[in-house]
């Protein structure tokens, strides 16, 4: 079941990056309709570990781009 979530929400990061440059964590929650952080997290797990995406540190969020 996780694995499924997981899946899913990097299909919804990957689409909503796809038409941006780049978007920050709130925006990507924001646009992904995540309920949590932890699910945002998941996803953009799943993204790195297929090496799918770049992600900055900024101050106090993270900036998060497409290969």
């Amino acid at each position: 079941m996780l694995q499924e979530k997981a899946g899913e929400l990097a299909g919804k990061i990957w689409q909503a990056l796809n038409e941006t440059a780049s978007l920050t964590g709130k925006e990507l929650k924001k646009a992904t309709k995540a309920k949590t952080e932890k699910e945002l997290y998941l996803g953009l797990g799943w993204l790195l570990r297929e090496d799918k995406v770049v992600i900055v540190e900024e101050e106090k969020d993270i900036r998060v781009s497409l290969k």
